[in-house]
């Protein structure tokens, strides 16, 4: 495994993290149990995972319990916890700034842990990201001041948001939504870097279709139903297109961790893991890189091909 720096008073992060939604019970994904869902952490550690993504509303708390248990008996200065605020346990949407302490407080009891070292507004509405509008900052910044946190930012999906957060704010973690198909957030990667702001880039795998399993002829039911056939079709001749660009050395799956891993501004990379099996599989995938060329021409693909597309999710 290698490591990246996240923020300033924490250890450098594994360049591949596991993200901790699909932990839960009723995460609205597999459900998986107490005990597979602690083996699972426990693994990564031994694998050397120290990066583990996390919110109250994932499994309605359990996840983040269940990460709790499994990190208890771990030195907690040799890993990095990194949970939400804005999503309830319960399944409601409160931003309201004077939620935060509540909720984080709440969040720390069932990680069983006096600090995280990240808190992040969970995909906020863009008018929650401009620090000049919002007593969300003030807030998180008392949170650091008084060690219940290290550092504070958001998750989101556009640069836009991206670098409204960094202009107004001194959040120091953003999660963003970054991958072959998704490039938007990259130009904001440099600013991230000048102000030493921490990348997490969650969904590298564009929701399972950059691992290859998926399609033109591909069904989903679940949440994955929001995607319509028109979308499916096109999914599939972009993923056609990517296969073309990095070729058949590696797989597909390897290939895109790899490409989200390659920007020095990106810390660690979150992808879905709902078993040992998938998890090994992600961390071995550190071991190759592509070439500059490769990059350039996948980041040439996506301004030509993609931009103008409306790609859901």
């Amino acid at each position: 495994m290698k490591y990246k720096n996240y923020i300033a008073s924490a250890v450098p992060v594994s360049e591949i993290g596991l993200g901790a939604w699909q932990l839960g019970a009723q995460s609205g994904w597999k459900d998986m149990s107490e005990r597979d869902a602690i083996h699972l952490v426990q693994e990564a550690v031994e694998l050397g995972v120290n990066f583990f993504d996390t919110a109250p509303n994932y499994g309605h708390g359990t996840s983040e319990e269940r990460l709790g248990k499994a990190l208890k008996n771990v030195n907690r200065s040799d890993i990095v916890i990194n949970t939400k605020f804005g999503h309830t346990k319960e399944g409601h949407i409160n931003f309201d700034a004077t939620n935060i302490r509540t909720s984080l407080e709440a969040s720390l009891q069932r990680l069983q842990t006096d600090y995280v070292d990240s808190l992040i507004i969970h995909s906020p509405p863009a008018s929650y990201l401009d620090g000049s509008k919002n007593d969300h900052y003030d807030i998180l910044e008392q949170l650091v001041i008084e060690g219940k946190i290290k550092a504070y930012g958001a998750s989101l999906d556009t640069y836009e948001d991206m670098k409204t957060l960094m202009d107004t704010t001194n959040a120091k973690v953003i999660e963003v939504f970054f991958n072959m198909l998704h490039q938007d957030t990259a130009k904001g990667f440099d600013q991230a870097q000048k102000q030493n702001i921490g990348i997490i880039a969650k969904i590298p795998l564009d929701s399972g279709w950059l691992t290859g399993k998926y399609n033109a002829h591909s069904h989903f039911d679940g949440i994955r139903s929001r995607w319509s056939q028109k979308d499916i079709e096109t999914r599939a001749l972009l993923v056609e297109k990517i296969q073309s660009i990095v070729g058949d050395e590696h797989s597909l799956l390897e290939s895109a961790l790899a490409f989200c891993r390659s920007y020095d501004a990106v810390s660690t990379v979150i992808p879905g893991t709902t078993s040992v099996e998938q998890l090994r599989r992600n961390v071995e995938s550190t071991r190759i890189s592509l070439p500059d060329s490769t990059i350039k021409d996948l980041e040439d693909f996506y301004h030509k091909e993609v931009t103008h597309l409306q790609l859901p999710w």
